[in-house]
C-alpha cells in the first residue's frame, strides 16, 4: 500500500508528518487537512511541484518527506454566546413573560384581584386605549378633585406603564384613587387585611367615571358624535325600546319608553342552561308598579327590545344573591354554556334588525365564499397559499356611518372573560381572560401571572363546580376584512 509521510505548508504554517494513502480519495487526506487548519475540503488547493490536486491523485508523484503547498482560508471559530444560555425551566415569571412576549400582569396588594381582573379586561378593548391616551390632566390626590377626573387619569396611567412593561406592576396609585373616591372598597377583614370586592361593582364604577369624563369620537364633528355624552356612550352604551302592559286592566293603554344600558344580565333560573335563554329572560317579565288607572300598585309585563347596540357588549352573569341567614353573596355554580361568537339579532327590535341585514348580508357572502373555496380545495387536493403578514388587509368598519361605536351587524366575537372561583362574592378569587392576537390564542392574567390558553380553556369557563365560572364577559365586534 502507497503510504507517504508529506509535509504540508500552509502560509506561515507547516504540518509535518502528515500519513497519504494514495489508495484512498484525495477527499480523506483533505479532511486530514480541515482537522489541522480549519479549512473546508472544497476550499482547499493543493500543489505539489506545479501540479494541481484535484478527485484523484492523477499524475501526482509523492515520495516521502515530499512537501506540498495548500491555499484555502479557514472558517471562523464560532464565538462564546453574548449572554448565558437559558432554559425554560430555569427562568422566573418575569424571564418567562419577557421572552414569550406576554404582556404585563398586575401584583395583588392583598385581595386585589377583583381589580386587577377588572382593569385586564377593559384593557383588551383597543379604542379604549386609545381614548385614554388623548385624554390630558395629572393625577391629583387632592382631596377636591373629582373623582371621575382621578379615576380615569389613574386607568390612563397605568395602561401606560402596562404597555411599557413585560413584568408584573404593582397598581398601588390605582388602588390608592379607588380608595379615596369609592372608601366601601377599602374595607377590611377580620385580620386586619383589606376585604375581598365584588368585581362587577368595581367594574361598573370605573365604566360609569370613565362615561362622564371620556369625550366622545368625534366630537366637534358633522357626523353622528354629537347625540353621545361620551366615549363610553358610544362603543359600551346600548338602547332599549321599553313596552310596558298592564295586567290588571285593559283600560290602561301600553306604554313605550327608551332605557339606556352598559351592561345586559343574564338571570340564571332553573330552565336557563345557555346565556342566550338567560338573556332573554332578563328582557321580558313581570314587575310591580303603581298604576294610574287602578290607583294603586298593578301587575305589569314589562317587554324590552334593543334598539342601539353598541360596538362591545357586557353581560353579567347573575350568579350572586344575598343569604339572610349567612349574611353573604352566595353563588349559583349552575353551568351556563356561553358561545365564542355571539349573535344579538333576535334581542333586536324589528326597526334595528331591518337596519343590521346589509352588513349580515356581507357576512354570509364572505361564508359562503369560504365554504365554496374549501370544497375546490378538498376536490383538488390544493390548500390555497395563506395571505403573507405583509399584505395589508382592510377592515370594514363595524358601526354604522352616522353612529360611531355602535353595531351595524349584531355578530359578536368573545373579547374577554372575567371569572370568579369561590362561593361568595366577598371571598374567592377573580381572573381575567383576554383574547390574544390570533383567533385561538388567549392570555390568562391571574395577578402578576400571565399565562397562554387556548379557546377550549375558555369554553370550560360555563361553571357547574368550584373551577373559575364567567361572572362578566365582554364581547368586541366581529370584523370582516377584505384583502
Amino acid at each position: 500500500m502507497p503510504v507517504y509521510t508529506v509535509n504540508v505548508k500552509w502560509g506561515r504554517e507547516k504540518f509535518e508528518g502528515i500519513e497519504c494513502n494514495t489508495d484512498e480519495s484525495p477527499l480523506v487526506f483533505k479532511a486530514t487537512l480541515f482537522s489541522l487548519s480549519g479549512v473546508q475540503p472544497d476550499r482547499q488547493k493543493i500543489m505539489i511541484k506545479g501540479a494541481v490536486l484535484k478527485d484523484d491523485w492523477g499524475s501526482i508523484s509523492l515520495t516521502n518527506n515530499a512537501t506540498l503547498m495548500m491555499m484555502g482560508t479557514a472558517d471562523e471559530l464560532p464565538t462564546a454566546p453574548v449572554t448565558k444560555t437559558m432554559f425554560v425551566e430555569d427562568m422566573t415569571e418575569s424571564q418567562l413573560a419577557q421572552a414569550l412576549e406576554l404582556p404585563a400582569g398586575l401584583t395583588n396588594l392583598g385581595n386585589t384581584c377583583y381589580l386587577n381582573a377588572t382593569l385586564q379586561c377593559l384593557h383588551s378593548v383597543p379604542e379604549l386605549r386609545d381614548s385614554l391616551k388623548k385624554f390630558t390632566g395629572p393625577v391629583t390626590m387632592t382631596g377636591d378633585a373629582q373623582a371621575d377626573r382621578l379615576i380615569t387619569n389613574g386607568i390612563r396611567d397605568l395602561f401606560v406603564v402596562m404597555e411599557r412593561s413585560s413584568s408584573a406592576v404593582p397598581p398601588v396609585i390605582m388602588l390608592n384613587i379607588l380608595h379615596m373616591c369609592f372608601p366601601r372598597f377599602a374595607e377590611k377583614n377580620e385580620h386586619g387585611g383589606l376585604q375581598q370586592q365584588d368585581a362587577n361593582e368595581c367594574w361598573t364604577e370605573l365604566v360609569r367615571c370613565l362615561q362622564r369624563k371620556l369625550p366622545a369620537v368625534g366630537a366637534g364633528s358633522q357626523d353622528g358624535a354629537a347625540q353621545f355624552r361620551g366615549f363610553i356612550d358610544q362603543y359600551f352604551g346600548g338602547e332599549l325600546d321599553v313596552t310596558m302592559k298592564c295586567l290588571e286592566t285593559d283600560d290602561e293603554p301600553e306604554s313605550h319608553n327608551s332605557e339606556s344600558f352598559y351592561q345586559l344580565s343574564c338571570f340564571i333560573e332553573k330552565e336557563v342552561k345557555y346565556m342566550h335563554t338567560g338573556l332573554k329572560s332578563g328582557l321580558e317579565g313581570e314587575i310591580t308598579k303603581h298604576s294610574p288607572t287602578l290607583g294603586r300598585d298593578a301587575r305589569y309585563l314589562k317587554q324590552s327590545k334593543i334598539k342601539r347596540l353598541p360596538g362591545y357588549l357586557s353581560i353579567q352573569m347573575v350568579r350572586f344573591f344575598y343569604k339572610g341567614k349567612e349574611a353573604i353573596n352566595a353563588k349559583i355554580l349552575k353551568d351556563i354554556k356561553f358561545p365564542l361568537s355571539l349573535d344579538i339579532f333576535d334581542l333586536c327590535s324589528k326597526e334595528l334588525q331591518e337596519k343590521l341585514i346589509p352588513a349580515r348580508e356581507k357576512f354570509k357572502q364572505w361564508e359562503d365564499e369560504c365554504v365554496q373555496k374549501a370544497q375546490a380545495e378538498s376536490e383538488t387536493g390544493q390548500k390555497a397559499k395563506p395571505v403573507p403578514e405583509a399584505v395589508s388587509v382592510e377592515r370594514e368598519p363595524f358601526c354604522f356611518p352616522d353612529d360611531v361605536g355602535s353595531s351595524s351587524s349584531g355578530f359578536y366575537e368573545l373579547r374577554a372573560v372575567l371569572t370568579h372561583k369561590g362561593r361568595s362574592s366577598s371571598s374567592g378569587h377573580y381572573v381575567a381572560w383576554v383574547r390574544g392576537k390570533k383567533k385561538d390564542d388567549w392570555l390568562m392574567f391571574d395577578d402578576e401571572n400571565v399565562s397562554a390558553v387556548t379557546s377550549d380553556d375558555i369554553l370550560k369557563l360555563s361553571g357547574g363546580g368550584d373551577w373559575h365560572c364567567a361572572y362578566v364577559l365582554l364581547y368586541g365586534p366581529r370584523i370582516l376584512g377584505v384583502e
